[in-house]
Order: structure tokens, then sequence, then C-alpha cells
């Protein structure tokens, strides 16, 4: 397996690797992200978000879809309102991740509908170097990207949706009820990486992905029939205390369980 942010081949004996633990990332209170469970009894960050003002995929206009977004700079989406961050200390050692990603949210929506995207994000410190660039190899018929340095760089290492009305099932759909408490849980493709000492790990939560995911009304309808009047702005909680403790599962690998290859 090739390992990201160390950038080396893995040789594995089993996938996920057989000493990658299951563990989970909790959302904190002041947007801290950590491995320490919650112990508030309620408490919960929340949102408007407007289908009318979805939050994009990249922070610059392209005319097709870059194939840098899939480690582009989130900066833009960590500035904005209707996105909530959750960012752990920086490292003291480094962090191997193998295997899959899960979110599992607690939630309540103002609507009848939503989407949970979920991004997981290497922050880069902020004494990084930026290194000379290379030749560009973006589609010609694109927009470059712009310019921008490494310090404090947030490479999005893994982003997912799930359309809320198919939490329970993909075959029969259900509204939400609007200010119910609900479990929401995914799971998000792979990853192999390493976020390295000095990087901090941060959980982007927004619910809109535009125009990767197509715009949700935030009403129980039939999201391809809808009328622009359907398109409903709505307030989003995620839920982050002891008896709701929303976060991230993801798979711990200690660094004698790997073995490199040329």
């Amino acid at each position: 397996m090739f390992e990201t942010g160390t950038n080396v081949w893995r040789c594995y004996s089993a996938w996920p690797p057989p000493g990658a633990k299951p563990q989970l990332l909790y959302f904190r209170e002041g947007g801290a992200l950590g491995f320490e469970p919650p112990s508030m009894t309620r408490a919960s960050d929340s949102y408007v978000s407007d289908p009318t003002k979805p939050v994009p995929f990249i922070g610059y206009t392209a005319l097709t879809v870059p194939e840098e977004y899939m480690v582009g700079d989130q900066r833009f989406a960590a500035t904005r309102p209707d996105v909530l961050v959750y960012v752990t200390e920086p490292l003291t050692e480094d962090l191997t991740l193998a295997g899959p990603v899960s979110p599992k949210l607690f939630v309540s929506t103002s609507g009848t509908d939503s989407d949970w995207v979920v991004k997981l994000i290497d922050v880069y410190p902020p004494e990084r170097s930026t290194p000379t660039p290379k030749s560009s190899t973006q589609n010609a018929t694109d927009v470059e990207p712009p310019t921008v340095t490494l310090a404090g760089y947030q490479q999005l290492v893994r982003g997912e949706p799930l359309r809320g009305k198919f939490r329970n099932s993909f075959e029969k759909p259900e509204p939400f009820v609007p200010g119910k408490v609900e479990r929401v849980e995914f799971t998000m493709p792979d990853v192999n990486h390493v976020f390295r000492r000095g990087h901090r790990v941060m959980v982007q939560v927004q619910s809109s992905w535009f125009p990767l995911v197509d715009r949700n009304p935030q009403i129980f309808v039939d999201i391809p029939t809808a009328k622009p009047e359907d398109f409903k702005p709505a307030t989003q909680h995620v839920f982050r205390s002891g008896t709701h403790p929303s976060g991230v599962e993801v798979h711990v690998l200690p660094p004698q369980q790997k073995d490199v290859r040329d």
C-alpha cells in the first residue's frame, strides 16, 4: 500500500492491517478534537445551511473538476459560518491512520432532510516551507489553482457526503423530524495516511459540497423534481455531549506495525 503523508510503500499481511485499532476522534468544546470522550451532559454546535449559498468544493473558480481538489486546501471552507471545524493540538509524534474512516454523528435539523458532509484534513504546521513549484499538469482547458503556501495548509485527506434521508436505508428514505436528535453513521473510503509530528488533525462538517453533490432542498421531496421555492435554509445541530458523543472513527496503526518497501 502507498502511504500518503510520508510517500512510501508499506507491506501489510492484510487490510486493514491487523494492528490497526479503531478509535474515535471526538468533537469537543471550543472546536477541539481528541481521543478523550466529552463529559458535558448537554452540548452542541450549530450552523445555518442555505442551499442558495452552498459550500463549494474548491476555493476558486474552475471550468471543470480539477484533479487537485482531492488534496485541495480547505482553508477557504474553515472560514465559512456554515462549516463546523474541529482540530487537534499539534501532534507530538506521527499518527498513522490505516483503514476505513467512519463518521458517527448525533445531529438534528430544523428541516425534514439534510446532507451531512464530513472531511478529514491534515493541517500543516505554520513554519512549513513551500517548495519551488513544478511545471503544471493541469488540464489545459481548466483554470490554474491559485498559488498557496504550505504553512498552515489544510490538505483534504478524505471527504464524503451522506444524504440524510438515507441514514437508515438506501431503499427506504425517511424524513427527519425537525429538532429530533438522530444518529447518522456512514463509512468513507479507506485511508493510509500519516499525520506527521507537528501537524494537526482536522474534521470539517457541512451540509453542502457544490457541485460535487447536488443541492438538497432540506425538505423531504423528490430532489430531481424540486421547485426553486422548495429550497429552504435549515439550522443544523451537531451534538458533542457524554450522551450524544459525535466524532469520527479511525483506525490507528502503531509505528512498529509498519514494514517499509522500496
